[in-house]
């Protein structure tokens, strides 16, 4: 096996990140490989926010207001603590253009591996990485908080740094348990 498949084999999400962030440069790289991503006739369907600083605490202010109606205050208050788990949050944004060849679901999966690459960039660059969604992702005053368009949907929000405490490694199933020839 390459490197490129020892380095797959033993990815993971780290949880417990904290400062540094990337620096410029490696984000730079990062975000040249999202272009690498699979694009059927080179539609871009793709965008990125950086969050960071007090951004970050912006964002857990927009994350918490999903919960306007809600008296669970442990709640609000998690949301709103969300994005301080790390120094950084990339929000991964599909953006699908129009197109009479290349459907919308094929768009969100160019953008949804986009955001795998990054990942895998910023792991190789020796920084912790954890892809996170929940319900937030999908709620309209976060899309509408963060200035996507109507056609536009978040895939993720990234979470970055340095890794603070490495997390014991996940069972993974053997490929017998997925994977069938067919007929």
């Amino acid at each position: 096996m390459t490197a490129v498949t020892d380095f797959l084999l033993n990815r993971s999400s780290e949880p417990r990140l904290e400062a540094p962030a990337p620096d410029p440069g490696t984000l730079e790289k990062a975000f040249a490989c999202a272009a690498r991503a699979p694009d059927h006739a080179l539609l871009r369907p793709w965008r990125y926010l950086i969050v960071e600083g007090k951004g970050l605490v912006a964002l857990g202010d927009l994350f918490a207001s999903t919960c306007a109606n809600n008296s669970d205050e442990q709640g609000i208050e998690k949301l709103r603590r969300a994005p301080l788990r790390a120094p950084m949050v990339i929000v991964g944004i599909a953006s699908p253009k129009p197109h009479p060849k290349v459907p919308e679901v094929e768009q969100m999966m160019s953008a949804a591996t986009g955001m795998s690459f990054i990942e895998l960039a910023l792991q190789d660059a020796g920084y912790g990485v954890m892809w996170r969604t929940g319900s937030v992702a999908y709620h309209a005053s976060v899309r509408q908080g963060l200035g996507l368009e109507d056609h536009e949907k978040i895939v993720g929000f990234l979470y970055t740094g340095s890794v603070s405490v490495k997390k014991p490694a996940v069972p993974r199933p053997a490929t017998e348990e997925f994977v069938r020839h067919w007929p």
